[in-house]
């Protein structure tokens, strides 16, 4: 049987240091039935002559490079619209992924053929085999009420390509947090499909995007759970999507409560204010749970 295309989509900015050892990893991989689609966002180092050294020994690679600086998810967009595969994998040029990672990605999607994403799951589970699959209430119901399931970025997804473009690929309005609204909207369209952890390296390194923006990722982020789970087409029973809000509350009102305790009252202040914490989850966020849930 044919295995499917897979394109592995790579948006580059300045990653001379890292692209091209993401690039071998690719060429590394068990699974060959890929085309590695390459988007250069203006980069004014050396990131492209290194990609096109490339691009001449394998007709697999594509080397692309806009017009004009597009910015983080434009640019994943257009990478998209280069695509051919049945499934989108996106690869960041400062990651690697692992000669077992794609196989074992794809197979997870080919098992469960209504899911429209796929998803490493961070933690051990003991429970049963991977891969397996949540339904979007059971997704969401992890995500917000156990361990933060769809958080995982592009480099720890898988997209069907056909849901991908259903959904119109990312809506880029939410900055650094555009792949959580992706993951809840591709949640919502049917199955989750979950993989195991540790096919990928994440690299850490002073120049992401998250770690230079952690404020605004989560000011965005308190906004996209708000649509979401107010939202008509909650998967999420109105007992749960009520006791989600609240956890999300609490742990904001934690986080704003440990600023003030350290004597930031300007962070903290400014946290309580763009995220509209109410002042009844300050006061009572660091009671037992149970009695929390009550006074809510």
């Amino acid at each position: 049987m044919d295995t499917p295309l897979v394109s592995v989509l790579m948006t580059v900015y300045n990653r001379e240091k890292f692209i091209a050892e993401a690039i071998e990893s690719v060429l590394a991989s068990s699974y060959q039935n890929w085309e590695l689609i390459i988007v250069d966002d203006r980069s004014t180092d050396s990131s492209v002559e290194i990609a096109r050294r490339y691009e001449k020994t394998d007709s697999r690679i594509k080397v692309f490079i806009n017009e004009h600086n597009l910015g983080d998810y434009p640019n994943r967009n257009k990478a998209a619209s280069y695509s051919k595969g049945k499934y989108l994998k996106y690869l960041d040029s400062d990651d690697l992924i692992y000669p077992h990672g794609l196989n074992l990605m794809v197979a997870a999607m080919e098992r469960f053929p209504e899911a429209a994403i796929g998803m490493s799951n961070f933690q051990e589970d003991e429970q049963q085999q991977f891969p397996y699959s949540f339904s979007s209430g059971e997704a969401y119901y992890q995500h917000f009420l156990k361990r933060g399931l769809l958080y995982s970025g592009p480099t720890g997804a898988i997209y069907r390509a056909s849901s991908f473009f259903e959904l119109k690929g990312f809506d880029a309005q939410y900055s650094v947090a555009t792949d959580m609204d992706f993951n809840l909207k591709c949640a919502k369209l049917g199955p989750v499909a979950i993989f195991q952890r540790d096919l990928f390296w994440w690299r850490p390194h002073g120049g992401q995007e998250i770690n230079l923006r952690q404020h605004e990722y989560e000011s965005f982020n308190d906004k996209i759970n708000k649509i979401h789970l107010t939202g008509p087409d909650c998967p999420l029973s109105d007992k749960d999507r009520k006791e989600a809000y609240f956890n999300l509350k609490n742990i904001q009102a934690r986080r704003a409560m440990s600023l003030l305790l350290r004597f930031n009252f300007a962070m903290a202040l400014k946290k309580i204010k763009e995220l509209s914490i109410p002042a009844k989850s300050l006061l009572i966020c660091f009671l037992p749970t149970k009695l929390r849930i009550q006074l809510y």
